[in-house]
């Protein structure tokens, strides 16, 4: 019996009270099951007792006593237990219990999917590097953890557009082009520049393209390196992107705001709200209305638009493209954007807790990294990517808080042991392969399926565990935190293990191939499927052999 399939039977249980008279309710759209914390208290525990009771004009206990009598009469069903003030612990005989392993197999990809976020259309904002360098150590928390978070929304029934902001308009830009020049006319760096052997690179790449810029003046030269440099550069960041696995679906440049005129028409939009007014020359956001520590300046006293102004004509693009609920995932080093922006939200008539979440990430440290020879004075993902490789990577980074610093150990994650936490989980992974392999050269197949042979501790344990996952993604989606699908895998790597030690799917020896088998067959296909679900969602592959 699934998850859902036990949700449905109680929802059944409940609309017969009600049509019995023994209740008066409005009945609740679904009834959330989950695993209880401790084996001994069943295999599903539900609190719908204590969330229906005063409604029904009843104790919780007693909710719960009138439920528990028709729970215990469906089939599947071996005991309903009443715990504490009202939760209600369920207790699967076997062959209902080890019916999720095939459940899982029928299902494959699409298990865990689940749709506690259906209706949710969500903009995510994440990584936005200035295009005028490589990606370094700063931005690959957020990359990694930013895809993860859209596979989880995405697989919790979110519509999710990842975008990425580039910072294409500024004085940066045009210290980048400058930088490029120089090298270019063999001068140094100028002030406030980029250094960096890449800065050379550019250059060249420039001049392969326009040859003639060596010997235009400054002033020409400068738009057309600035062009060209961009776009190799963005080039080398959706590059480096792609080979660390992550995704985008826009990437959204600044300078089209101000070339458009989105800018200012974003300035005139907050004046018609009522929040922006005059002062010292200056144009300003009340934002202290909002909770902000002071009011920002859209435009300075010299007719030029601030950053912020920016900020601000970017969230109202992302509503008028029609994202209810926008995300900015921010470094530890933005932690003061949060007030101004969800300042700008209530300005534009937004709900400051539900249209805009902004999710603070600490920083991140490699023990032993060199510096880029290419940047000078950056750890590369790039390096970090041809070192480390990409699955280690991703799911190191994946498997703890983003607000929580850490620090990655090289050394650790190139070892082949369970020490290293994504090696344990693939190599359950690859051992599942293994296992099916052995089982049809033995004879194996999956034929036929007894779950009530699954009766073995182990094997209760290992589904209990498998049966959990759903409920995580929806977890993960709902809180943002992919480790959660991180360390729940390595749960399951854990359990599987021991169930590998205790059960055989392959008769010994000449033994005949029994039933038994067979339907341990479908349990290691299932737990297989999962953790290949699950490193999915991570970002990291599932290998079949190790």
């Amino acid at each position: 019996m699934t998850p859902e399939e036990l949700s449905s039977a109680i929802s059944a249980c409940l609309r017969a009270a009600v049509d019995a008279g023994d209740i008066s309710i409005d009945l609740p759209s679904e009834v959330r099951v989950e695993r209880p914390k401790n084996r001994d208290h069943g295999d599903w525990a539900t609190n719908i007792a204590l969330q229906l009771g005063k409604k029904a004009g009843m104790n919780p206990r007693q909710f719960a006593q009138l439920l528990s009598d028709r729970l215990a009469g469906i089939d599947g069903v071996k005991s309903v237990e009443i715990a504490g003030p009202g939760f209600l612990n369920i207790t699967l005989d076997a062959g209902a219990a080890g019916e999720l392993a095939r459940s899982i197999v029928e299902a494959g990809s699409a298990y865990g999917r689940n749709d506690a976020l259906a209706g949710h259309t969500v903009n995510m904002e994440f990584v936005s590097a200035n295009p005028t360098g490589p990606l370094h150590l700063a931005h690959t928390r957020w990359a990694a953890l930013g895809d993860s978070i859209a596979r989880v929304l995405r697989a919790s029934g979110a519509e999710v557009t990842a975008e990425y902001y580039i910072n294409d308009a500024g004085t940066q830009m045009n210290n980048f082009a400058a930088s490029v020049l120089a090298t270019i006319k063999g001068r140094p760096t100028p002030e406030g520049g980029y250094p960096g052997e890449y800065i050379a690179d550019l250059g060249r790449t420039v001049l392969e393209a326009r040859p003639e810029v060596a010997e235009l003046e400054d002033a020409e030269a400068l738009p057309i390196v600035r062009a060209i440099a961009y776009e190799a550069q963005m080039a080398d960041i959706k590059g480096t992107l792609a080979d660390f696995g992550v995704h985008f679906d826009v990437f959204f440049s600044e300078s089209s705001l101000h070339d458009g005129g989105a800018v200012e028409q974003a300035v005139e939009r907050l004046r018609e709200q009522g929040h922006v007014f005059d002062e010292g020359g200056a144009v300003w956001l009340r934002t202290t209305d909002f909770g902000d520590d002071k009011d920002r300046v859209l435009i300075r006293t010299n007719g030029e638009p601030t950053y912020f102004a920016s900020d601000a004509a970017y969230y109202l693009s992302k509503k008028d493209r029609g994202f209810p609920e926008k995300i900015y995932l921010l470094g530890a080093d933005h932690h003061g954007y949060i007030g101004r922006l969800k300042a700008i939200a209530a300005c534009a008539g937004d709900d400051m807790e539900q249209n805009i979440q902004i999710l603070i990430g600490q920083m991140v440290s490699v023990n032993g990294a060199r510096l880029s020879k290419r940047a000078g004075n950056i750890i590369e993902l790039r390096d970090l990517l041809d070192w480390l490789g990409r699955d280690a990577l991703r799911y190191s980074l994946g498997r703890s808080p983003a607000d929580s610093a850490m620090s990655i150990d090289p050394e650790l994650l190139r070892k082949n042991t369970n020490e290293n936490p994504v090696f344990y989980v693939q190599y359950a992974h690859a051992r599942t392969h293994a296992v099916a392999r052995n089982a049809v050269s033995a004879g194996v197949d999956t034929g036929s399926f007894d779950a009530a042979s699954l009766s073995h501790p182990t094997e209760g344990e290992l589904l209990a565990a498998l049966g959990q996952f759903p409920g995580v993604v929806a977890q993960a989606a709902t809180f943002r935190e992919p480790h959660r699908v991180a360390r729940h895998l390595e749960v399951i790597a854990g359990t599987y293990h021991r169930w590998y030690d205790a059960c055989r799917v392959s008769p010994l020896g000449g033994a005949p191939v029994e039933d038994v088998h067979r339907s341990r067959l479908w349990l290691n296909n299932a737990t297989q499927q999962v953790l290949a679900n699950g490193l999915d969602l991570l970002g990291v592959s599932a290998p079949e052999r190790m």
